[in-house]
């Protein structure tokens, strides 16, 4: 087997280019068979043995594994153990010959990291469960930085920590800790916990399961409400995660104080685009989820807190996923007449609102006129006289509306695009207005 390497700086080395006859080209190495992979032929980088005796590159064994294979792919035999054992011997002399050919541009091999091992997962986790059972918040708080560290290593890393079941020991740990009054005595290794749940996205079923604790949910809200920029941004993705659109834990994060102020912060404030989104996925869920009485309390509650003008002002220059989840709570707040009455006296709403459909997407183009839809309801204000309308008029809604009944849309959306059309067809003599600049952009479909 050869391969041709090209020289990295062919003016330093031009005499022994003229010794070999190759000056300014390639030359032509033959590496050891013992260097390559059977596998990949290539030279091997991280050499590892498997149970049968046979070397291969780490990468390239890994992804046969991984594969669902379980014998040797030289020998075909049943492999006694997944985990490869280093081979230092062979990794060494790879290094030596690299230096050995350095003058033909060969590049030395750097020495590879040693992946951690399930075995070594497995007791890492086992010492965090029982430093958390004995309140060893200091133990417990070391350990997880050695998981976290061991984490970002590599992804190779990552995978092995998740399938070992970090996530639930992480879980089970952070609800022992979190104990009504030891919030202050451990707020350190929580924190250490959240971070390190961060990394290990998504979380299996167990690992909700704990943190939906009453335990968990107040930690985190203590957190939310007066943690630094990095806990209230850890706790907001660890509690979106924790929820998971789960009702009984919803109604249990409303009863909690100062969870829907601390929620509504992020977006007032915000940190991240990923808290932010959080946070609107959150609300959305709280607007929704709950029992029909408690969701109108919610949706008072968000009103009273000035939610609707944030959105109305986030969603102006927002990124895509923002701006769609900032539409979709917007719509579900207008589903209460204390919401539709606060976004018509909003005036950056309706604006703002028809100025986004066909400018984000398919989903904001439904929001939007579920939004609009909502508004323009009969239940409007009685001494309203039109001026709600006209207003819509004015921003251009009706050609929109009429492009997207064109284009086509679900039918839900076309049954309420057609409704405001009727409705707005009535005032269309007295006002009318368009900026052509939004079908700028229009693709169909879009």
């Amino acid at each position: 087997m050869t391969l041709s390497w090209r020289r990295l700086r062919p003016g330093r080395h031009a005499a022994k280019h003229s010794r070999h006859g190759e000056a300014g080209g390639d030359i032509e190495l033959t590496i050891p068979s013992h260097f390559r992979c059977p596998i990949s032929l290539d030279l091997m980088k991280d050499p590892v043995t498997l149970s049968t005796g046979i070397t291969y590159d780490r990468q390239s064994i890994e992804k046969w594994i991984e594969a669902g294979n379980v014998t040797c792919p030289t020998t075909n035999q049943v492999l006694t153990t997944s985990e490869p054992i280093p081979n230092h011997t062979i990794r060494k002399m790879i290094q030596d010959w690299c230096v050995e050919k350095k003058s033909f541009g060969v590049e030395r091999i750097p020495t590879p990291r040693i992946p951690v091992s399930s075995v070594e997962v497995a007791e890492i986790l086992s010492r965090i469960t029982s430093s958390a059972e004995k309140k060893d918040g200091a133990g417990c708080r070391e350990l997880v930085q050695k998981v976290k560290a061991l984490t970002k290593e590599s992804e190779r890393n990552k995978r092995c920590i998740v399938a070992n079941g970090a996530a639930s020991a992480l879980s089970a740990a952070f609800g022992a800790l979190s104990t009504a009054g030891s919030f202050h005595e451990n707020d350190g290794v929580l924190e250490e916990i959240l971070s390190a749940l961060t990394l290990i996205f998504p979380l299996d079923t167990e690992a909700n399961v704990y943190l939906g604790s009453t335990d968990s949910l107040h930690c985190m809200v203590r957190f939310l409400d007066g943690g630094d920029l990095s806990q209230r941004r850890n706790a907001v993705l660890v509690l979106k995660e924790a929820l998971s659109a789960d009702k009984q834990k919803i109604d249990a994060l409303e009863e909690i104080e100062g969870a829907l102020e601390a929620l509504v912060k992020l977006i007032k404030e915000p940190i991240c685009p990923t808290s932010t989104k959080a946070s609107l996925v959150i609300i959305y869920h709280m607007l929704n989820s709950t029992s029909s009485s408690s969701r109108e309390n919610v949706k008072g509650t968000f009103v009273q807190m000035g939610l609707v003008s944030m959105l109305s002002e986030l969603v102006v220059d927002a990124e895509r996923s923002i701006c769609e989840k900032a539409l979709r709570v917007l719509d579900a707040i207008c589903g209460s007449k204390q919401g539709r009455e606060e976004a018509r006296d909003n005036a950056l709403t309706m604006p703002v609102v028809v100025k986004k459909m066909f400018r984000v997407s398919y989903l904001a183009t439904e929001f939007a006129v579920s939004i609009l839809w909502k508004l323009c309801k009969k239940d409007e204000r009685e001494d309203d006289e039109g001026g709600l309308v006209l207003e819509v008029l004015q921003v251009g809604a009706f050609q929109k509306l009429l492009l997207l009944l064109q284009v086509g849309c679900g039918e839900r959306t076309k049954e309420k695009a057609t409704e405001l059309l009727k409705l707005l067809n009535l005032h269309r003599a007295r006002l009318e207005c368009i900026e052509s600049m939004d079908f700028k952009e229009l693709k169909r479909p879009f």
